[in-house]
């Protein structure tokens, strides 16, 4: 009792920090602030967002031409509601799996662009799979949290075989994987065992973004906001994912408020008691910390390797 009392005193007390800073923020600050191509040191805003969805389709093609896979296979009943699966050639019975969440502030990319990351996995016998769900304005925050819940609860109905799950996610899409780790799995009526996540420049806490741009096709309110954050349900967390291994990993150049929103959560969660560990990668900004993936080589890839027992 005395460790949860602790913990929920250290947890209100970084909430308070967290709103002190951002509320005294103006609009165009906040603007700044959560407009991750504004921070890139490589180029314009505008060319850094071209360039990146550039590298996803490039990579998501060759993924495609390299690998096995089975597109557009339904979780759902809805237009989104599809996976890509790229599976290894072995027909191994140890089959690690990983589920990825794209990001693109939840209005914009797919899981057409979302398998680059697929060969320096599946090569080491690893099944990744793309989710697609409802972005805005089709699709609000509520309806996308659902969206990602049940299509792990799918993969885990058709891959029951498979030794390991593992999630990662994007920005908007590491937020989405953030929700996964907080599920009530009760109500999906299945205790899926998650080994491992990797959280990449992610955003925790929603309340900062409800009055910038970012929500406009969002159309979140307060409420919305606070029982999509994934920020404010880390004691929920501690219990559904207990033996979850979480990276939470964070750009050099990203923006001081994304950064921070890496920071606290990484802080919360260590101070719930879990298994995480913090990744400041360094020469990257917002989208080549992520698109850098395809690297076999490359930092965070590595480190997923050696999440599933593949480096």
């Amino acid at each position: 009792m005395i460790c949860v009392l602790q913990f929920q005193s250290f947890y209100l007390v970084q909430q308070k920090i967290i709103m002190s800073d951002w509320r005294k923020m103006s609009k165009d600050e906040l603007e700044l602030q959560y407009s991750p191509s504004r921070w890139s040191p490589r180029m314009s805003a505008d060319d850094v967002i071209k360039a990146h969805v550039a590298a996803l389709k490039s990579g998501t093609e060759k993924a495609r031409a390299v690998t096995q896979t089975l597109i557009d296979v339904p979780y759902g009943e809805g237009d989104r509601e599809k996976l890509d699966v790229y599976l290894p050639c072995s027909s191994s019975p140890d089959l690690a799996l990983v589920i990825y969440f794209h990001g693109g502030y939840w209005q914009f990319l797919s899981k057409d662009e979302s398998g680059f990351l697929a060969p320096p996995l599946v090569q080491k016998g690893v099944v990744v799979v793309a989710v697609g769900y409802s972005t805005a304005p089709t699709g609000n925050m509520d309806l996308m949290v659902s969206q990602v819940r049940r299509s792990v609860a799918s993969v885990i109905q058709q891959y029951s075989h498979i030794s390991g799950l593992y999630l990662c996610g994007h920005s908007a899409g590491a937020h989405l994987a953030a929700m996964v780790l907080s599920t009530d799995w009760s109500e999906y009526g299945i205790s899926p065992q998650i080994k491992g996540a990797v959280l990449v420049s992610g955003v925790y806490d929603l309340l900062p973004i409800l009055s910038t741009y970012v929500n406009e096709p969002l159309k979140m309110n307060e409420e919305v906001a606070l029982r999509n954050s994934p920020s404010h349900f880390l004691s929920q967390l501690k219990v559904s994912s207990a033996s979850c291994d979480i990276i939470v990993a964070v750009a050099q150049h990203d923006s001081p408020e994304f950064r921070k929103q890496s920071e606290e959560y990484f802080k919360g969660l260590e101070c719930a008691g879990l298994t995480v560990s913090f990744e400041d990668v360094p020469d990257t900004d917002h989208f080549s910390i992520i698109e850098r993936l395809v690297d076999e080589h490359y930092r965070l890839t590595q480190l997923l390797l050696k999440m599933m027992g593949k480096s």
